[in-house]
């Protein structure tokens, strides 16, 4: 199999007539591993959020639940980004996912040995997602080693189809399991997915994954957070990767502040339906599955940056403004089918973006970064949306008073019209952030402002403080040059 996978790989750089797929054999071996891996970890969340449930019948363990997988991955990211970057790609997908294995394995043991309790859940998926920290930085430093540059866009979207696979098949397939064999079974399925994804990963082989290099002698080594804080200082040096951070920060803080109502929307103004709610989250995963098979098929705008801020504007003016002025699930439904089915495209362009224009080095590092700093917003629209709703929105959509002025005609004032103009505001929000980022330069043409990285990049030389690897926007050659030395006046403005 790897040595299918590597001929495969290798008949794209001997000049043979490429095909749409050409060369990604290796890829789709780890991409099968990781989407396997992807639907074992959500058939277990379901099992979990459906365990919590049971023992305490609280909304509010369930929100603590998610924060516990959310907040480890984001606030260690940085520090996870860092640690990628001083061990082989390899090692780092094996030590991610071997984690998780580990910590599955464990809670095997505890659940055959005498049952759970829900303080132990909850440390296992605080835990998890320790794991999953490691996971982004990985992937995202991994795939430029395993397609040729042309194909990154493709391999990211084939990532993001893999995720909305996951989060709608999990739920589905994680009821049945849960009903036809309990948590148990549920444990060891997911044992079974880690370790297919960790021989996917030992099966294939990463181009030019020779490590971090060696220091010279007497080099002092850098402490892991002075390491995790460069990737930071990469990213705001460089100011249209700043910009672009900056904008998917912002971004995620207004969707998810308006996504976060969607469910208790659907539920509130369908009179409580389950199947309402079922409809719009299936539409959402098989949405989700679509735009990612179609952006790989397709691989992606020309100009990436213009294609995704306009992705975000059709995300926003779909998924947000257009479902909360919907007045029933046939609405719901197709607003959402095509918002969830921008979004693999969204972030594919991302990712490929950082991955040509940040040095292979610096990958772990950056992708750290760019998870804290583009995610870190999401634990707090979380946390503001559900009592920003309970107590401002929906008393004033039944009252008509304040804002519901203007919006009492667009939204109504029935149960779940607070919601849903929460929905609207965080769309228009949305649109407003993207077009703003659309006027400013540094955004708009980070292709050419800021040239791509070198694909082999010399080993570090220099031991003395100042100097730093390849591509160190704080080494001596690159510090006061911006993105292009030609648009210095912009970028310093």
């Amino acid at each position: 199999m790897a040595e299918a996978a590597r001929s495969q790989d290798d008949t794209a750089h001997e000049g043979g007539r490429a095909g749409r797929f050409t060369g990604m054999g290796p890829f789709m071996l780890v991409w099968s591993g990781q989407a396997v891996s992807l639907v074992g970890n959500s058939v277990l969340r379901f099992a979990f959020v459906f365990e919590t449930w049971s023992a305490t019948g609280r909304a509010t363990a369930l929100t603590t639940l998610s924060l516990c997988a959310l907040l480890p991955q984001v606030l260690l990211s940085p520090l996870a980004g860092a640690f990628v970057d001083r061990v082989r790609r390899r090692t780092a997908l094996q030590l991610a996912d071997g984690g998780g294995l580990l910590v599955v394995a464990l809670l095997g043991v505890l659940h055959f040995t005498g049952g759970l309790h829900t303080w132990e859940v909850y440390g296992a998926v605080m835990l998890l997602g320790c794991a999953a920290a490691f996971q982004f930085p990985a992937l995202g430093a991994a795939v430029p080693l395993l397609v040729d540059k042309r194909q990154l866009q493709r391999a990211n979207s084939l990532l993001a189809s893999a995720k909305s696979t996951a989060d709608v098949g999990g739920p589905a397939l994680g009821g049945l399991l849960v009903a036809l064999s309990g948590l148990g079974f549920i444990i060891v399925a997911d044992l079974v997915s880690f370790a297919l994804a960790l021989a996917a990963i030992r099966f294939v082989r990463l181009r030019g994954d020779t490590g971090p290099g060696q220091k010279p002698a007497g080099a002092p080594r850098k402490r892991l957070l002075t390491e995790a804080v460069e990737g930071m200082r990469f990213l705001f040096r460089h100011p249209s990767l700043r910009d672009l951070m900056l904008a998917f920060c912002l971004v995620n803080l207004v969707m998810v502040f308006g996504f976060a109502a969607v469910q208790p929307m659907v539920l509130a103004r369908s009179g409580g339906e389950t199947s309402a709610l079922a409809s719009v989250n299936t539409a959402i995963g098989i949405s989700g599955v679509a735009g990612g098979l179609l952006m790989a098929a397709w691989s992606g705008p020309k100009n990436r940056a213009r294609g995704m801020l306009l992705g975000i504007i059709g995300m926003c003016l779909s998924a947000q403004v257009a479902m909360a002025l919907a007045g029933g699930v046939v609405g719901w439904c197709a607003a959402i089918l095509v918002g969830a089915a921008l979004m693999p495209m969204i972030n594919g362009v991302m990712q490929a973006i950082v991955q040509t224009k940040v040095p292979q080095e610096w990958h772990g590092r950056v992708f750290g970064a760019v998870v804290f700093l583009s995610q870190i917003s999401v634990p707090l629209a979380t946390a503001i949306s559900g009592p920003l709703a309970d107590h401002v929105f929906e008393p004033r959509a039944a009252d008509g008073t304040g804002i519901f002025v203007v919006l009492g005609p667009l939204v109504g004032d029935g149960p779940g019209s607070g919601m849903a103009a929460m929905l609207l505001i965080a769309g228009l929000c949305g649109i407003t952030v993207a077009v703003l980022c659309m006027s400013r330069r540094t955004v708009r043409d980070i292709d050419s402002l800021l040239p791509d990285a070198a694909a082999d990049s010399p080993e570090p030389t220099d031991s003395d403080e100042d100097s730093g690897r390849p591509g160190d926007p704080e080494t001596p050659e690159n510090r006061d040059k911006p993105d292009n030395p030609e648009n210095k006046a912009l970028v310093e403005g």
